[in-house]
């Protein structure tokens, strides 16, 4: 029995659902979170806490626009928050010493691209799965930023326009969240409507397929941890600047903050597919649900919990109904068995 699918009907809203569903679903879900926590909390919705949950979520949005281009080719990066370790600690010990900020910030992302594509060869060029060589990084990484530090917080001083990076604004607008929007927005750009984020996502769906039609595969796939260490760079330097410190303790759990927002949005861990907008939300949402629980005093030890939690639930909900109701075609003529 041949059964067809809404998406064969030709419907107009039902093909809006089907190629929107995931930003939909995570969209829905943002909002009521939203309205649960401005319900359970008096402060919630304040001007105060709303800047400051842009404030601390611009960091886990700016590594996270870039982890969405490296789960598109279906690879990983455990590393970043290592990586932003170390550039948190190395800023401030360099500041410490007397280099001066714009030339400490020049050197930061000068390592984050080191950092990134030292990774990136392993995994393109060598063969060696994304997995293991960026595990092997957040050990190597963390453990370099301990012995520079030898635990210790280095405060940084005499860089008030370093610090502004971190807590300044603009407009009212916290300058690290105009900074994730610039970042987000070129994001977007670069996979819609350029030439290499049309690679990015052919490479993730068949990379032996891109590079027989000639597209530079594995440079591709290096690049792509490249821009992993530059965003993990000015997430660093972001955090050691909103904090006023380095430390090698710095954005600890923070690979499982953004790889959670970039899933939630509706990026496929199998490669090939992925949206910014989707992780737009996706970091919001972790932010909203982070700061909501605190606000609403609930214990630290269940927040972890309950979050991990609520990114399954919504996950779940937005693979099993969305995906079942409104699912494309099949390639046989756009049915299914």
């Amino acid at each position: 029995m041949t059964v067809y699918t809404e998406r064969a009907k030709g419907s107009p809203w039902a093909d809006f659902l089907a190629e929107n569903a995931q930003i939909l679903s995570i969209a829905i879900f943002f909002f009521a979170c939203i309205g649960f926590f401005a319900v359970g909390t008096n402060t919630f919705l304040t001007v105060g806490n709303i800047l400051n949950i842009l404030r601390q979520a611009a960091p886990i949005l700016i590594v996270a626009v870039a982890m969405t281009f490296v789960i598109i080719t279906a690879g990983i990066d455990l590393s970043v928050g290592s990586q932003v370790a170390l550039v948190n600690a190395l800023a401030a010990i360099l500041m410490a010493a007397g280099l001066p900020w714009p030339a400490t910030v020049l050197a930061m992302l000068a390592l984050g691209v080191l950092t990134g594509l030292g990774q990136g060869w392993f995994v393109a060029y060598q063969d060696v799965p994304a997995f293991i060589v960026t595990l092997a990084g957040l050990s190597i990484l963390r453990g370099l930023a301990l012995y520079l530090t030898q635990g210790y917080s280095i405060p940084i001083e005499n860089a008030a326009g370093f610090l502004m990076l971190g807590r300044g604004e603009i407009v009212g607008i916290p300058v690290p969240a105009l900074i994730a929007v610039v970042v987000a927005v070129v994001g977007y750009v670069t996979i819609r409507s350029t030439r290499y984020g049309r690679q990015v996502v052919a490479v993730g769906s068949n990379m032996e397929a891109a590079r027989r039609v000639g597209m530079p595969a594995r440079w591709v796939i290096a690049s792509v941890y490249m821009i992993s260490g530059i965003s993990c760079a000015v997430a660093g330097l972001l955090i050691a600047a909103r904090l006023g410190s380095g430390s090698s303790n710095a954005a600890v759990g923070f690979e499982l903050q953004v790889i959670a927002a970039v899933v939630l949005g509706g990026t496929s861990l199998m490669g090939g597919r992925g949206t910014i907008l989707g992780t737009l939300l996706g970091t919001l949402t972790i932010a909203v649900i982070g700061n909501g629980l605190i606000l609403m005093h609930i214990s630290p030890f269940f927040t972890q919990i309950i979050t991990g939690a609520i990114i399954l639930i919504a996950i779940w909900l937005n693979t099993r109904i969305f995906n079942a109701k409104f699912r494309l075609p099949s390639r046989a003529g756009g049915k299914t068995k």
